[in-house]
């Protein structure tokens, strides 16, 4: 019952779709309406707007990053991992928008940073290290969700590998289509504005 728990209780808090109310409630209007119509952070910044696209950052990072200490101080570490997973799940496909929601990227290094803060810083620097050189977000995400499964195993941490490595898969299918455009060379590049 408390893996239920923490699937549902991950869920529910990953769906809260942070981007598409904060940019209403700030007068930008339906951020699906902007740039590539994601609910993340990313896309929030093409309004122009660097403070509401932190904000958006932060608690999308933070509502899987609460709910697997949350879930872990109760029932421990495994049922952490199911928590913070299910919430990266519930801010992809959140029920409020018709399973239409952001990449889960945020909700991805929130996941490692409670569950294993120092993956969670690599995978972060590997991120920053990709932006600063090639200035695309959504391959600096592949870049960090792929090798964190390989690094958390090799650090110990097997299973937050396993977790990471299932995350991964989702946060390559849900990037799909940007994959495609960096093949082509058209995908665009952080701080576009939609």
């Amino acid at each position: 019952m408390s893996i239920l728990y923490a699937l549902l209780g991950g869920y529910l808090l990953g769906s809260i779709p942070f981007g598409l109310l904060i940019t209403r409630a700030t007068g930008q209007g339906d951020i699906r309406n902007i740039g590539s119509g994601n609910i993340g952070a990313t896309n929030v910044l093409r309004t122009g707007r660097k403070d509401i696209a932190l904000i958006t950052l932060l608690l999308d990072a933070a509502k899987a990053g609460v709910a697997a200490l949350i879930f872990n101080h109760f029932f421990g570490m495994p049922i952490g991992l199911f928590a913070g997973a299910a919430a990266l799940i519930g801010h992809c496909f959140p029920v409020w928008l018709k399973f239409k929601g952001g990449k889960g990227v945020a909700t991805f290094f929130g996941c490692l940073l409670a569950t294993a803060w120092p993956l969670g810083l690599i995978a972060g620097g590997i991120w920053l290290a990709c932006a600063f050189f090639t200035r695309i977000s959504s391959l600096s995400a592949l870049a960090a969700a792929g090798a964190s499964p390989l690094i958390a195993f090799m650090m110990g941490y097997y299973h937050v590998a396993i977790m990471a490595a299932v995350l991964a898969v989702i946060i390559y299918i849900r990037h799909a289509e940007n994959i495609g455009r960096i093949i082509k060379g058209t995908e665009s590049r952080i701080g576009k504005k939609g």
